[in-house]
């Protein structure tokens, strides 16, 4: 199982698809500039500009967009920490410099394309901070406006999610789902992440694509085990009581998530105060020699997706080394067929 920061898979799972975006400036950017943004012409681009020393705070997606009749582009910064960061200004400002940059090597251009920037915000903290450039320059306000005028200011959008309220987060299904997950997952208690898991799964139901709505639904209970460090095998077990009822096709996706994570030691790492997720709950597990228990966790996750499984197969995977199983359970909703498994076990 790949690690990364999981809010920053989220995010980019979510905000990534082209669709969940124009949802959200439709619902969400000021009328003044949906007036001069071709919305039909977004395109996202596979530019990051957050370095590795910040990769643990910050995520960013660009999207290329007709900007008056120009090309230009929307710059979305998502900052997952639980506090506000009071140099975010001119941390986007740096941002927006190394974009204008790129394309000039890239494209040999004289004229720097317009960038509006978007900064979205989920933690615990209140944005207490204002959100100019000229706010962070000392007696910038008290100065004459002639003189201003030679010294940069900008303005970014700001999106503090988790004070809104559940009507004030609007759009189509996945847009909302999302909203509400990542308002929640970082600043609600166990009972009330779990209603607004309950309230996500009350929308998937929208969808007229269920296999959309399963895969998105998979992607949101990866956030949750991922990102909540306290949760306990009691809360797994109440939210696969509860989605039972009212999504009955995401229950098994709970129940397989939760044995992944359960058997490679997540679950029982958070439980014992290990921070380290996913990654040192893997590194548990092999130090307690577990490869025979992953095996049969593989084995019994492939039979509920396909079946019993012949003796032949299931001898096979029970001679598989650690770091095999753990690809193979890993990938285990990415599977069409058990033909897919050959290659691990010729």
């Amino acid at each position: 199982m790949k690690i990364q920061n999981p809010h920053d898979k989220f995010f980019k799972e979510t905000f990534g698809n082209v669709t969940v975006t124009k949802d959200f400036l439709n619902n969400y950017l000021p009328q003044n500039i949906m007036n001069i943004i071709d919305i039909d012409t977004l395109e996202p681009q596979k530019d990051s500009f957050i370095n590795e020393e910040l990769q643990e705070e910050f995520s960013d997606l660009l999207f290329r967009v007709n900007i008056n009749n120009k090309g230009g582009y929307l710059y979305f910064l998502f900052e997952h920490k639980s506090y506000t960061s009071r140099g975010i200004a001119f941390q986007l400002l740096k941002y927006m410099i190394e974009i204008w940059e790129t394309k000039i090597k890239k494209e040999g251009i004289n004229e720097l394309p317009v960038i509006i920037p978007l900064v979205i915000y989920h933690g615990k903290d209140n944005w207490n901070i204002k959100t100019t450039l000229g706010d962070m320059i000392s007696g910038y306000n008290e100065l004459p406006e002639d003189i201003k005028k030679h010294i940069p200011n900008y303005e970014y959008l700001l999106y503090d999610i988790s004070r809104y309220t559940d009507e004030e987060i609007k759009g189509e299904a996945i847009n909302r789902i999302g909203m509400f997950i990542l308002r929640d997952v970082q600043t609600k208690n166990g009972s009330e992440l779990l209603n607004s898991i309950y309230k996500a799964t009350v929308y998937l139901r929208e969808l007229e694509d269920k296999q959309t709505g399963i895969e998105y639904f998979e992607t949101i209970m990866r956030y949750v085990f991922s990102a909540r460090i306290n949760m306990t095998k009691n809360d797994v077990d109440e939210i696969f009581d509860k989605i039972g009822t009212v999504y009955p096709e995401g229950s098994e996706v709970v129940m397989t998530l939760a044995e992944i994570f359960r058997e490679e030691g997540v679950l029982k790492g958070k439980e014992e105060g290990m921070r380290e997720g996913i990654k040192e709950g893997i590194k548990e597990g092999i130090k307690e020699g577990e490869a025979k228990t992953l095996a049969k966790t593989a084995i019994r996750l492939l039979s509920k997706r396909f079946g019993s499984l012949t003796e032949e197969t299931r001898a096979k995977i029970e001679k598989l080394d650690v770091v095999t199983l753990e690809l193979i359970i890993g990938e285990i909703f990415e599977y069409k067929s058990l033909d897919d498994i050959k290659k691990y076990i010729q």
